[in-house]
C-alpha cells in the first residue's frame, strides 16, 4: 500500500490546511475557545473513565460502555484539536502527505467505531429494559468484550478502505485543504484525475456504514418504548426511560451533523459549511458527552464524592 501511496504522491508532498481564518487576531481568539474546550473534553471524559476504574461499584456492562465511549472520545478530539491549535499560532499551516493519510485514517477509524459503537450502548439498555431480571448473564463479561472488539475492528476496517480510495488518487496541485483537518471529501476535491466512481463507492458505503448503526439503534428504541409503555407505575417508567435519555442525547448530538456532511449527494456538498457543522461532531460532542451523561446519572456523582473523599451518609 505504501508504494502505491508513493507513486501517487509524486507531484504533491504536503498539503496546506486553510483553517478558518488569515486574521492573527481572530485566530488568538480560537486558539483561546479551542484550547479550552479542548482541554474540557479530555478532562471530562479522563474523569469518567478515572471514576468507572476506581469504583467498582460502576464495574457493570454499561459503565464498561461509557468507558470506552469516553476513550474513543479522547482519542477522537486529539487527532485533530492538537494540531488545528498549533496552525492558528503558527506560520506555517502544512502537513505532510503521510501525515494527512495517518490523521485522516486515524479520525474516520474512531469515528465510525463510535458510530458502531452507539449500536452496541443501545443494545446495552434494551437487554436492561426488556430482560432486567436476566440481564448480566446475557451481556457478560466475555459478549462485553467481544461487541467492544467488534465495533473497533470494524471502524478500523471500514476507515482503510475509506482512506484508502481518497490518498490512493494523483494529487499533483493545487494543495490547499479548505479544512482544518484532512477530512476525506475536502482532501479528494483536490485530486487531479477523475473522481466520480470513488466518490460513488465511497457515499455508498458510507451511507451503508451509517444507516444500518442507526436502524438498529431505531429498532432497540421501538423494542425499549413498548416495554416501558407496558410498565405501569409512572415512577418506574420515568426511571426507565431516563436510562435512556442519555444516550439518545449523544447519538443526536453524533449522527446529526455527521450524516449532514457525510450522506447527503455529492452535489450538495459546501466545504466551508462543512468544515464548520464538523467542529459540533468532533469537538462539542467529545465536550457534551460527559456533561450528559455526569449531570443525570447519580452513580457517576456518588463515585465522584467517594474518589474525592467528599461522600455523605445517604449517597
Amino acid at each position: 500500500m505504501w508504494m502505491i501511496l508513493e507513486q501517487n504522491q509524486s507531484w504533491v508532498s504536503e498539503f496546506i490546511l486553510l483553517g478558518f481564518s488569515r486574521d492573527p487576531t481572530t485566530n488568538s481568539i480560537l486558539f483561546i475557545v479551542f484550547l479550552l474546550v479542548y482541554l474540557c473534553s479530555v478532562m471530562g471524559n479522563g474523569l469518567i473513565i478515572m471514576l468507572i476504574c476506581l469504583d467498582t461499584q460502576l464495574h457493570t456492562p454499561m459503565y464498561f460502555f461509557l468507558c470506552i465511549l469516553a476513550l474513543l472520545d479522547m482519542g477522537y478530539v486529539t487527532t485533530t484539536m492538537p494540531q488545528m491549535l498549533v496552525h492558528l499560532l503558527a506560520h506555517s499551516q502544512t502537513i505532510s502527505f503521510a501525515g494527512c493519510w495517518l490523521q485522516m485514517f486515524v479520525f474516520g477509524a474512531l469515528g465510525i467505531t463510535e458510530g458502531t459503537f452507539f449500536v452496541v450502548m443501545a443494545y446495552d439498555r434494551y437487554v436492561a429494559i426488556c430482560y432486567p431480571l436476566h440481564y448480566t448473564v446475557i451481556l457478560n463479561w466475555g459478549l462485553c468484550i467481544r461487541l467492544a472488539a467488534g465495533s473497533w475492528v470494524c471502524g478500523f476496517l471500514s476507515a482503510l478502505l475509506h482512506t484508502f480510495f481518497t490518498m490512493s488518487l494523483q494529487y499533483c496541485g493545487p494543495n490547499k485543504v479548505n479544512h482544518y483537518f484532512c477530512d476525506g471529501p475536502s482532501v479528494r476535491s483536490l485530486a487531479c484525475v477523475d473522481t466520480h466512481l470513488i466518490v460513488l463507492v465511497d457515499q455508498i458505503l458510507t451511507i451503508l456504514m451509517g444507516l444500518t448503526p442507526i436502524s438498529l439503534i431505531v429498532a432497540s428504541y421501538v423494542h425499549i418504548a413498548k416495554a416501558i409503555l407496558k410498565i405501569k407505575s409512572t415512577q418506574s417508567r420515568y426511571k426507565a426511560f431516563s436510562t435512556c435519555a442519555s444516550h439518545l442525547t449523544v447519538v443526536t448530538f453524533f449522527y446529526g451533523p455527521a450524516s449532514y456532511i457525510y450522506m447527503r449527494p455529492n452535489s450538495n456538498y459546501s466545504l466551508e459549511q462543512d468544515k464548520k457543522i464538523s467542529l459540533f461532531y468532533n469537538a462539542f460532542t467529545a465536550l457534551l458527552n460527559p456533561m450528559v451523561y455526569s449531570l443525570r446519572n447519580k452513580d457517576i456523582k456518588r463515585a465522584f464524592l467517594k474518589v474525592t473523599g467528599h461522600r455523605r451518609m445517604g449517597c
